[in-house]
């Protein structure tokens, strides 16, 4: 295992079908004035909300609603909500949704205090400053209904600007960005149509990958990690069967913090050019992050598995169970990616990015938006970057 590192994770997690019960008794360790953060209005028709504005009054509060969040939270969002939570001095911002939700609230939190003048955008997703040591950054609390970003207990926070091009991931390096607590009921997932559900689930395997795909010594976190991929491919078969498998959903939910919460990045040089090639389609598409993912993953690892052959080989007896008999690393590290693309395909993956919206007149401009990233096996070119997007559409 190579590397120096700190790992710390201050986020309190609730897990189980009784998670809820203690939301009252979380909110209570915080001011009176909560902005309440959600996106489309699918909470109120599931009863979710009920039971959060229920947990709100128990407490105490003063509930601020700054719904509406899309699922590409954009900057023009953004700003609304740090004016919601500079006019109303919220003293918690409560997250109720999936990843977009809590990664915008995030944002909020880390701008509402900045000086007027400074630009939020340009300061954490163009510069990728941190929050000074001085600045305020306002607690968040997260209900988690849709799994996959792990942002119920990371530091990331993805924001889009339209106007740029550019859907832009800042992992923030301040502990106070950090969610203070999470509460996580696989039963709030149940409603989510299934091309949401299986979006979230290769959102939570790509995390996993984009790890693990970089280094060759050998690292607890890979160990880990291999573990994470078993899991999830089992569950998320189980539940593309039966939406209401509870063991399944739960199963899915665990392996989404643990695949993003830090943990499995500890000693990694870590990759994460899927997730620059797929956010630069969701920029020019505004289609759904998981699936912009599994558009492109398979073109971006056949091109980049010569270089990493041996952990690719890996990846395809630990993960995916192919026999190495009689087979070259090369053949065995094929053999796991056509593995994972069966499964892929098997759960109902978006696998071109020509079903996303992309043409080919396009890719030059989604070149010009995707970020290059040095950590993984094969820091790719401009070529090599049209050459993967060509090869997904």
């Amino acid at each position: 295992m190579l590397g120096n590192f700190t790992y710390h994770n201050p986020t309190k997690l609730i897990f189980g079908t009784d998670a809820m019960a203690a939301l009252s008794d979380e909110l209570r360790a915080y001011g009176p004035v909560v902005q309440l953060v959600y996106g489309g209005g699918s909470i109120k028709r599931n009863g979710i909300y009920d039971q959060v504005m229920r947990a709100l009054a128990d407490a105490g509060k003063t509930v601020v609603e700054d719904a509406g969040v899309m699922p590409n939270p954009t900057v023009e969002k953004l700003r609304e909500g740090v004016a919601i939570a500079r006019e109303n001095h919220v003293d918690l911002i409560l997250a109720v949704g999936g990843g977009s939700c809590i990664d915008y609230a995030k944002g909020v939190a880390v701008s509402a205090n900045l000086p007027e003048s400074v630009d939020p955008w340009q300061k954490y997703w163009v510069d990728f400053d941190e929050p000074a040591a001085d600045l305020e950054v306002i607690p968040v609390g997260s209900v988690l209904t849709m799994v996959g970003t792990g942002s119920e207990m990371n530091c990331g926070s993805v924001i889009t600007n339209h106007e740029t091009k550019m859907k832009v991931g800042h992992v923030f390096a301040d502990v106070r960005v950090f969610p203070r607590f999470a509460v996580l009921n696989p039963e709030f997932t149940y409603t989510l149509p299934r091309y949401q559900m299986v979006a979230g689930i290769f959102d939570i395997m790509n995390h996993i990958t984009e790890q693990y795909f970089s280094g060759t010594d050998d690292n607890t976190s890979d160990y880990l990690a291999e573990g994470l991929m078993r899991s999830l491919v089992a569950a998320s078969r189980a539940a593309v069967r039966d939406p209401r498998d509870y063991e399944a959903r739960s199963n899915i939910m665990w392996c989404a913090t643990w695949a993003l919460n830090t943990l499995i990045a500890m000693g990694k040089s870590t990759d994460w050019e899927v997730h620059m090639l797929g956010q630069a389609v969701g920029a020019h598409t505004d289609a759904t992050h998981g699936m912009t993912l599994s558009a492109v993953a398979l073109p971006y690892y056949r091109l980049v598995m010569p270089y990493g052959v041996e952990k690719f080989a890996r990846f395809a007896t630990n993960v995916w169970g192919v026999s190495p008999e009689g087979k070259s690393a090369e053949e065995l590290a094929a053999a796991g990616l056509d593995a994972m693309e069966t499964w892929m395909r098997e759960i109902g993956c978006v696998m071109s990015t020509g079903e996303l919206g992309v043409t080919e007149d396009m890719l030059e401009g989604i070149a010009d938006s995707t970020l290059i990233m040095q950590g993984g096996y094969h820091p790719l070119s401009r070529d090599e970057v049209i050459e993967v997007f060509r090869a997904s559409l």
